[in-house]
């Protein structure tokens, strides 16, 4: 695979014409350019400037040598119960699957409303997108994440996070209902 790097405007707009969760920018922009559209063993999504592995804190009670396939063990319950709010379960299960997968976290940048966005690389994009989006930082990955939705909608959008990564809809929908 070649890298290239593309403003936040046009992946904005390529990301906007994702049609299925897991599609890869490639796919994207071959369908967008007429191209034939052939299944890759190993997507890749765009190419951002991804935090490093390096810079990476664990989670407290999340340990990095449980199973991706695990969901159930990916966060600590004792902790999470400590947390402040919805907002503060919402940040710290989106921090705890950052600390499992950092390398693939990026897939969230995917995942958005209809003409909204919900994760992005800087405060500022969100509130770009959205003025009233009160985006937070998802510990200290480098990702941010839009709070002012309900509860529900956060729910929502923990619950495509977890399929994005292969977890079954079933285990994803129990997993949000803790926030």
């Amino acid at each position: 695979m070649k890298y290239i790097e593309v403003d936040e405007e046009l992946y904005r707009y390529i990301a906007g014409k994702t049609e299925r969760i897991g599609e890869s920018a490639s796919d994207i922009i071959r369908r967008l350019l007429g191209l034939s559209v052939e299944p890759v063993v190993q997507t890749t999504p765009l190419a951002v400037s991804e935090p490093s592995l390096e810079k990476v804190t664990p989670v407290v009670g999340a340990p990095a040598s449980a199973p991706l396939n695990d969901f159930n063990t990916f966060m600590d319950d004792n902790a999470l119960s400590q947390q402040k709010g919805a907002v503060g379960r919402f940040l710290f299960m989106l921090e705890s699957l950052h600390a499992r997968v950092p390398e693939q976290f990026a897939q969230v940048l995917h995942i958005q409303g209809r003409g909204r966005l919900y994760f992005g690389q800087s405060k500022q994009a969100l509130l770009e997108a959205s003025p009233s989006a009160n985006p937070k930082e998802i510990g200290q990955s480098g990702f941010w994440v839009t709070t002012n939705n309900n509860t529900a909608k956060k729910r929502t959008i923990l619950s495509e996070v977890l399929v994005q990564f292969g977890c079954d809809a079933g285990t994803a929908e129990q997993l949000a209902a803790k926030i």
